[in-house]
């Protein structure tokens, strides 16, 4: 990996997991300091999370952590539905059995850990991730991740007030045992429902976040 793509990764992460809150100013010399950086890396990595919406330029005033505009919800939704089953898809035809081994063991090890919704959305992340390794297309991998990381930044955002992620981690179960027939349509079927499941969710947590005596 090089410098500039270690940056990006660590830079967004800090994004997602609502470290650098939304609409936070990025301060390039704390950045530096934070990941132990150069200043050309950290600059090539801003730009990049500039492009995927991540960090906003504003003439005369600098480079601040995205706002999260709730009312595109619907437009995340319906982009990762229609791209994701057919990632499976692909994976379906693809993907080998190492693919699904090592899926069955991050599963296992979700079922194991009795950790906090934090870390099963790791798991959730990592299943995802290998899904579209086997699907072997690079360009719709480095769509979805983004995409993925956009849905990750609003879990994080308003996680207090999402339900346990035991779910997620069960429908994951039933999508490997579909791609291990190579049945395409069920496993996409499957992944297009859990998507939803996790955009209802989140729909709920920002429904009441919103209705909360306390907003605004």
């Amino acid at each position: 990996m090089s410098l500039s793509a270690e940056a990006y990764a660590e830079i967004r992460r800090l994004i997602v997991r609502v470290e650098l809150a939304p609409g936070a100013v990025i301060r390039e010399d704390e950045l530096r300091e934070r990941l132990r950086l150069g200043r050309t890396p950290i600059r090539e990595a801003l730009q990049a999370l500039v492009r995927d919406q991540f960090v906003t330029v504003i003439p005369r005033r600098g480079m601040f952590v995205s706002n999260i505009d709730v009312g595109e919800l619907s437009l995340l939704y319906e982009t990762r539905a229609i791209l994701e089953p057919y990632v499976t898809r692909l994976a379906c035809a693809r993907g080998g059995e190492h693919h699904w081994t090592e899926m069955h063991d991050q599963l296992a090890a979700a079922h194991a850990s009795g950790g906090p919704a934090v870390e099963l959305m790791e798991y959730d992340r990592r299943c995802h991730e290998i899904v579209w390794d086997a699907a072997g297309n690079r360009f719709l991998t480095d769509t979805l991740d983004m995409l993925y990381a956009q849905s990750d930044r609003l879990w994080h955002l308003y996680l207090a007030d999402v339900d346990d992620m035991a779910d997620a981690v069960d429908e994951h179960e039933q999508i490997l045992a579909a791609l291990q027939a190579r049945d395409a349509d069920r496993a996409a079927a499957l992944i297009e429902a859990h998507i939803r499941a996790f955009d209802e969710q989140i729909r709920t947590a920002v429904r009441r976040r919103l209705d909360s005596p306390l907003a605004g």
